[in-house]
């Protein structure tokens, strides 16, 4: 080895894994699924690492908008029950009153069929 050359994994010796072709196909899927490539996988594996899924990162940040679009969509309907001389100013009538929270108790009920949708996803895919 030459002063100051980094070792690097590129040239270093290979350990050969005998695998069924669906043994290949579901490490590649679980190392996919962890942002990493089968090598690093299986590496993390054999020396006792736990790879994390990149999937509940996904999970996490789509129920985290749904909550988002929840939250607004409760606070815009707040808003219209509270704000009697605000909704005076621009001339709501009782019945477009009625149409508007209908419309707005359809999209939170919408929201929370997509969580409903984004649970049942993570719970299947683990």
């Amino acid at each position: 080895m030459t002063e100051g050359r980094k070792i690097t994994r590129k040239g270093s010796p290979i350990i050969a894994v005998r695998l069924l072709p669906e043994e290949k196909e579901a490490i590649e899927d679980l190392a996919k699924s962890s942002g990493l490539s089968a090598s690093a996988y299986l590496r993390q594996l054999g020396l006792e690492h736990e790879p994390k899924s990149v999937l509940d990162l996904h999970a996490v940040k789509d129920l985290a908008l749904a909550m988002a679009n929840l939250g607004r969509l409760g606070g815009l309907l707040k808003l219209w029950l509270s704000d009697d001389a605000k909704l005076a100013e621009l001339g709501v009538s009782y019945r477009q009153m009625q149409r508007h929270i209908r419309r707005a108790l359809s999209e939170i009920e919408g929201r929370q069929d997509d969580l409903k949708a984004i649970i049942n996803r993570i719970v299947r895919d683990h």
